[in-house]
C-alpha cells in the first residue's frame, strides 16, 4: 500500500550509506535489483478512460433498462451474454496493451454483468427456486473470473456477493455457523496469498471479519453478550492464525503468506479491541458464561495458535497478545463479573486495562502499528468507561484510576530497569 513511499525512503537511506561508505556501491545495487521496478501507478490518462469506460457502461445499462420491455426475450439474453463477451474482450485486449487497471476494471463489470444476467434471465422466465443458490453461482462466477484473470475488483465482487450468500443462508434458513463460506474464504485467501496484492488480503481479511458479525448477528439478544462473545472468538481465531503465519512461517513458506498473516491478525487485533470495549462499556445486557462448543473451540484455538507462534517463533509479542486473546475472550463471556450486576465491577475493568495494555506491547514488540494502535484505542475505551461510567461512585473510580496509574509507572520503572542491566558496561 505504501510501496511508494518505501522505496523513496530505501534509496535515500542507500546513497546516504554508500557516500558514507558504510556499503559499498555493489551492495546498493544489488538491493536494487533484488526489489525489482517500481509498480506503476493510475496516470491521469488512465483515471479518465476508467470515467469514461464506467460512463460508457452506465448509458448502455440506462438504454436497455428503457427499452427492456419492448424487447423480445432472446434478443435479451442475447444483449446479456453479448455484454459479458464485449467486457472480457475488452479486459483481454487491455491487457495486452499493457494497461493493468482497464483490464482489470473490464473483467469487473464482466463478473457485474453476469450477476445481472443471473436474476433478469430468472425473472424473464419466471424461474423459481432458492434465491441464495443464484447470488452463489454469481459468487462462483466471479471467484472463477478473478482466477482465471487474476483481477481484483473480480475477487471483490465474489467475496461480497459470497458474504452475501452466507447472510441469506443465515438468515432464510438459520444456518449457523454457515461452514460452507469457509471453503470458499480458503479458495480466495489461496489466490491472495498466490497473488501476493495488498488490495486481496484486505478484502480477504474483511471477508472473515463480516462472516463472523454474520454469525454473531443470528444472536442478538438485549438479554445477554454472547452476540459479542462470538465475535471475540472470532476476532481471536482471525489474530491467532494471524499471528501464526507472520511469525512461524520465515524460513518454510514464502513472505506473501506472511504478509498475509500480517494483514489477518491486524484486522483481527482491530476487531477484538473494538467488541472488548463494547464489553467494559456495556452496550448489552448480561453476559452468559456458556457458549456453544464450537465458538468456545475458536477462542481457544485462537490463544493455542498464538501461543504456537509465541514458543516456535520465538516472539514475545505473540505471546503478550495471547495473553490479550485469553484475557478479552474470558470478559465477554462474563468470567470477570458483569458489567451492570455490580456498580464497580473492578475486577473486569482491571482485567480489560491488562489486555488492551498486552495488545499495545505486542504490537511494539513486533514492530506493527495497527495492532498498536488498536491497543491504545482499546485503553481509551476502557479509561473512558471506567471514567464516565452512569453507576458508581467517582471517587472509588477516581482512586481506582490512581491506584492502576501508579502501579503501571512501577512498572515501566521495572523494566526500564531490566532493560539497562541487560546493556553491557
Amino acid at each position: 500500500m505504501f510501496e511508494a513511499a518505501y522505496r523513496q525512503r530505501l534509496e535515500a537511506d542507500l546513497t546516504r550509506w554508500q557516500n558514507d561508505g558504510v556499503i559499498a556501491p555493489g551492495v546498493g545495487e544489488a538491493i536494487r535489483a533484488r526489489l525489482g521496478p517500481a509498480p506503476t501507478g493510475v496516470n491521469i490518462p488512465t483515471v479518465v478512460a476508467i470515467v469514461g469506460a464506467l460512463l460508457i457502461a452506465a448509458a448502455f445499462l440506462a438504454f436497455v433498462a428503457a427499452n427492456w420491455t419492448a424487447i423480445a426475450r432472446p434478443a435479451r439474453f442475447s444483449l446479456l451474454l453479448a455484454g459479458i463477451a464485449i467486457s472480457y474482450a475488452l479486459a483481454a485486449w487491455f491487457d495486452r496493451q499493457g494497461r493493468p487497471y482497464l483490464a482489470d476494471i473490464g473483467a469487473t463489470v464482466g463478473s457485474l454483468v453476469f450477476g445481472a444476467a443471473i436474476a433478469l434471465t430468472g425473472q424473464m422466465y419466471h424461474l423459481s427456486g432458492d434465491f441464495s443458490a443464484g447470488v452463489l453461482l454469481w459468487a462462483g462466477g466471479a471467484l472463477v473470473a478473478a482466477a482465471l484473470t487474476g483481477a481484483r475488483g473480480a475477487l471483490a465482487v465474489a467475496l461480497v456477493t459470497g458474504c452475501v450468500w452466507s447472510g441469506m443462508r443465515v438468515i432464510d434458513s438459520n444456518d449457523v455457523p454457515h461452514l460452507p463460506f469457509i471453503l470458499f474464504w480458503l479458495i480466495t485467501a489461496a489466490m491472495a496469498v498466490a497473488w501476493n496484492a495488498p488490495m486481496a488480503r484486505h478484502l480477504v481479511a474483511l471477508a472473515a471479519l463480516t462472516w463472523w458479525i454474520l454469525t454473531a448477528s443470528s444472536y442478538v439478544s438485549l438479554f445477554n453478550l454472547e452476540p459479542l462473545t462470538i465475535a471475540a472468538a472470532g476476532a481471536a481465531l482471525m489474530l491467532g492464525v494471524g499471528l501464526m503465519f507472520a511469525t512461524i512461517t520465515a524460513k518454510i513458506a514464502p513472505d506473501s503468506l506472511r504478509s498475509f498473516g500480517r494483514t489477518l491478525s491486524n484486522y483481527g487485533a482491530l476487531a477484538f479491541v473494538i467488541i472488548v470495549a463494547m464489553t467494559v462499556v456495556g452496550i448489552l445486557g448480561e453476559p452468559r458464561h456458556a457458549m456453544p462448543l464450537w465458538v468456545a473451540a475458536s477462542a481457544v484455538a485462537g490463544f493455542l495458535l498464538a501461543v504456537v507462534a509465541a514458543a516456535v517463533g520465538p516472539s514475545i509479542g505473540a505471546a503478550m497478545a495471547a495473553i490479550a486473546i485469553a484475557i478479552g475472550v474470558a470478559l465477554t463471556a462474563g468470567l470477570f463479573g458483569s458489567m451492570r450486576a455490580q456498580n464497580d465491577p473492578w475486577l473486569a475493568y482491571a482485567f480489560a486495562l491488562i489486555a488492551m495494555l498486552c495488545l499495545v506491547v505486542s504490537g511494539m514488540l513486533d514492530d506493527m502499528r495497527p495492532r498498536v494502535v488498536a491497543g491504545w484505542i482499546g485503553l481509551a475505551s476502557a479509561i473512558a468507561a471506567i471514567t464516565w461510567a452512569v453507576e458508581g461512585s467517582l471517587l472509588k473510580r477516581a482512586a481506582f484510576l490512581a491506584i492502576a496509574g501508579i502501579v503501571a509507572v512501577a512498572l515501566a520503572s521495572l523494566l526500564g530497569r531490566l532493560k539497562l542491566k541487560q546493556v553491557p558496561a
